[in-house]
């Protein structure tokens, strides 16, 4: 499962709770976390991992965040490569978590067998800022946050997604994106 979203869409928090919630019905989960580097230093924060406390302590799940080392489209270089191998490590369930959201940030849709766009209910006009590219992509397009004063911008928000997704072409005979 790979996930993109824009900074602050609960994108860690999201594979937490999932994460938790896979573990618990006995599955293995790995999950690969993608960061981006400085391009002054090369380095990079990796913070994903410490922001997965109760994740990161379960026998059952593998968190590895990487730099993305200047590559472009929201993974590293090896993702895929890293993704066969936590395949071959008996993790039965991989979750790939992206840079973060743009127009391009989409590379993992074809490493993966469904791409989960996150998206917060509110934070602006969100079909101009998140744009075509990475919707087209989106097998899912799940909206985060949506409790307590933000259920109805997350149903407004919910509704002009589903309206969007109507006039963009179809990738499959079989699966219609849902939001």
């Amino acid at each position: 499962l790979g996930l993109s979203g824009p900074p602050g869409a609960g994108k860690s928090t999201f594979i937490e709770c999932f994460g938790k919630m896979l573990t618990e019905r006995k599955h293995k989960v790995s999950v690969l976390a993608v960061d981006p580097s400085s391009s002054t230093s090369g380095g990079s924060l990796l913070g994903d991992k410490t922001r997965m406390t109760e994740l990161s302590r379960d026998m059952n799940a593998y968190i590895r965040p990487s730099p993305t080392r200047g590559t472009l489209g929201g993974v590293t270089r090896t993702t895929n490569e890293a993704i066969l191998l936590c395949e071959g490590g008996g993790y039965d369930v991989v979750l790939v978590e992206t840079v973060g959201v743009g127009q391009s940030e989409f590379a993992v849709a074809d490493m993966v067998d469904m791409f989960v766009l996150l998206l917060p209910p509110a934070g602006g006009d969100e079909l101009q800022g998140i744009k075509r590219g990475i919707i087209e992509m989106a097998d899912l397009v799940a909206i985060n946050k949506a409790d307590g004063d933000l259920v109805v911008p997350a149903r407004r928000i919910q509704a002009e997604y589903i309206s969007a997704m109507k006039l963009l072409r179809k990738r499959s005979k079989v699966w219609r994106p849902k939001v």
